[in-house]
């Protein structure tokens, strides 16, 4: 009884290589019983349907450029009023420097330190 044992045994290394064996007879097949098809090919038809869309915006496009274009304006305009905003930011910080460097501001006149008082003043 103990030959019959020994006959039907597998190693795992066996049982492996028939697993690898077998996955690689499935990989070499599934190309071949994927590539045949029954399927026809397309006719002309199809590509001549589509073709007046591009020739012709269509509302829906044109609504899409008119947000686009308004977008991008919006977007400049965003821009620009940032860009004044930051150079108002700049010049403002630049006159108040140089009236505490020189106590005159650049092209505003002259001034002095008599109108600030610091303390309580009786």
């Amino acid at each position: 009884m103990s030959a019959i044992i020994k006959s039907e045994m597998i190693s795992r290394r066996k049982a492996l290589s028939l697993m690898g064996l077998a996955a690689a007879f499935g990989l070499a097949a599934a190309p071949t019983v994927l590539t045949v098809s029954d399927a026809e090919a397309q006719t002309t038809a199809a590509p001549t349907a589509a073709a007046p869309t591009a020739a012709a915006p269509t509302a829906g496009m044109e609504r899409r450029h008119g947000r686009r274009a308004a977008r991008h304006e919006r977007r400049q305009e965003r821009r620009m009023a940032r860009t004044e905003r930051r150079q108002e930011r700049r010049m403002a910080r630049t006159e108040r420097r140089q009236v505490r460097r020189t106590g005159t501001a650049a092209g505003t006149g002259t001034t002095t330190g008599a109108a600030t008082t610091t303390g309580t003043g009786k």
